[in-house]
């Protein structure tokens, strides 16, 4: 199943019509070059998921905390600074991935070992014209 953001003004559009035929799937890992934009369709996610604060890139924290108006919790990982899976131990990820909580992490190759089976696999491409293209 693909997607097609065409401009930066149909992210929200686009982040609801994927939560809609994803249902119930809460745990995605998201692969994509650098500036492709996982980022900021996370963040269109979580406000359509209803969070009203700011969601912003956990690069250096490896993992945010986002909370809905409805009182759940949504992870969000980055783990392009984990430099052994080690790192991904000591944070207690079994905790955050095998919750029942939404939970999206950018740059999955780096802990992709221990990543549960039921993660769908997300990759975001930018396409000649400037719109990013969104496979399931």
């Amino acid at each position: 199943m693909d997607f097609i953001i065409p401009s930066i003004d149909s992210i929200d559009t686009v982040a609801g019509n994927f939560l809609t035929a994803i249902k119930y799937k809460k745990h995605l890992a998201f692969y994509g070059s650098m500036g492709v934009g996982k980022t900021t369709f996370i963040k269109a996610l979580c406000h359509n998921l209803g969070v009203d604060e700011s969601v912003t890139s956990p690069t250096f924290s490896i993992v945010n905390e986002y909370y809905t108006k409805k009182g759940e919790i949504i992870y969000h990982f980055d783990f392009f600074r984990i430099n052994n899976i080690e790192e991904l131990f000591d944070l207690g990820y079994e905790e955050y991935l095998y919750s029942s909580n939404y939970c999206f992490i950018e740059w999955p190759e780096k802990g992709e070992s221990l990543l549960p089976d039921h993660f769908l696999k997300i990759t975001m491409q930018e396409m000649p014209d400037g719109a990013r293209l969104i496979i399931i």
